[in-house]
């Protein structure tokens, strides 16, 4: 098969879809691999690296998109790529489509084969190619959250951890998956005092066994999520469903509430956010102020860590890219049923349920009627 990757053109974002190491394994598995030049170098991948291993360095993106059957990214496609679309195209990588109605379209419309990152379930019900971003999201939460409440930027001007004589800030986790607990992990570690929240009572007592009296643990309830942010110096929104758009369990009305300065970071802005003040923002302007509060929502944390996010990300993908690309989409969902959950779209056709549920107007179709 003709694999590609191109440079990602998001705004600050220095990931890269597939590593020179990536390119060996599917240069050995007989594939051509066809890289835009420049692609890697946001992650610290240089042009020589990916001839060595065997790659094809193209001078243009456009030429890339024209040339593979499958194309391997890391974010969503941007509205100037949507004409680089052809049929049949295998388009590997994040989508995000509940909150994006502009590139669902897109996709159907071009009758883009599209497997998202995002919903790809394992049978022990995990999501091991949204697992590494959400471990670095997490942990980057709280890294970017205590800067923020730095004075300069209008934060409360707090230090998480405090010193002797001083009271720690609080630290408001909403959500205790993956993103939350990486969160919690960092938190806890700076010496913050932090509460966590979710709707799920097995999820708290797992938090709690391994966290102890470091933290307190929450039912997520609309009362208790009040009561917590009022007294909250930093707020992390972490909320997920796969493949649906968030609920907004932040409210606008909480912001009187809290503390002037305190700082709200929505880590599920990719799926159109868990507050309702949220709005997308960009590594450059990362930061607004609203209310009195400081609302950080990056839609691409990870990028700002490029070489970490890229070795994690790619650790991930491989495995199931290579089983893409060695016998076909269709073949691969026949021998690997766990791949079928990462096609969004099909054929013109809308095939992930919960993206379906999230924008209006959309039929969904089962993707194993059509694929297979």
């Amino acid at each position: 098969m003709k694999v590609g990757c191109v440079k990602e053109i998001k705004n600050n974002e220095f990931r890269v879809g597939v590593t020179p190491d990536n390119v060996k394994s599917y240069v050995a598995a007989g594939h051509d691999v066809y890289i835009e030049k420049g692609a890697g170098i946001g992650s610290g991948f240089e042009d020589a690296e990916y001839a060595a291993a065997g790659a094809k360095l193209i001078d243009t993106a456009k030429e890339v998109w024209d040339t593979v059957e499958m194309m391997i990214k890391v974010k969503e496609p941007l509205e100037e790529e949507y004409p680089l679309f052809h049929e049949g195209l295998i388009l590997y990588t994040y989508l995000h489509l509940a909150a994006d109605k502009a590139q669902t379209d897109a996709l159907l419309t071009g009758k883009v084969k599209g497997v998202a990152y995002e919903t790809l379930m394992e049978r022990d019900r995990s999501l091991p190619l949204l697992t590494p971003m959400s471990q670095i999201a997490g942990r980057l939460s709280i890294q970017e959250g205590a800067k923020y409440l730095e004075k300069i930027f209008g934060g409360e001007g707090v230090l998480l951890a405090g010193v002797p004589g001083t009271p720690k800030a609080n630290v408001v986790i909403l959500g205790g998956g993956m993103v939350g607990t990486n969160a919690c992990k960092i938190a806890v570690g700076m010496g913050a005092n932090v509460t966590i929240l979710d709707i799920n009572l097995h999820r708290l007592a797992y938090l709690d066994d391994i966290f102890g009296a470091r933290i307190q643990t929450l039912v997520s309830t609309d009362a208790n999520i009040e009561k917590s942010v009022k007294e909250a110096d930093l707020v992390i929104g972490c909320v997920l469903i796969p493949g649906k758009a968030a609920p907004k369990i932040f409210k606008k009305k909480y912001l009187k509430e809290m503390k002037p300065g305190a700082v709200f970071v929505d880590v599920a802005v990719d799926q159109g956010g868990c507050g309702e003040t949220t709005k997308v923002t960009y590594h450059d302007a990362p930061i607004f102020i609203e209310e009195g509060i400081v609302h950080y929502c990056v839609g691409n944390m990870p990028g700002a860590v490029p070489r970490t996010s890229t070795i994690a990300l790619t650790n991930a993908t491989l495995s199931y890219g290579l089983q893409i690309a060695n016998k076909g989409l269709e073949q691969a969902c026949k021998e690997n049923e766990v791949i079928y959950s990462a096609i969004n779209t099909y054929d013109g056709k809308l095939t992930y349920k919960n993206v379906a549920d999230s924008l209006e107007g959309y039929e969904y179709v089962e993707i194993k009627s059509i694929c297979g």
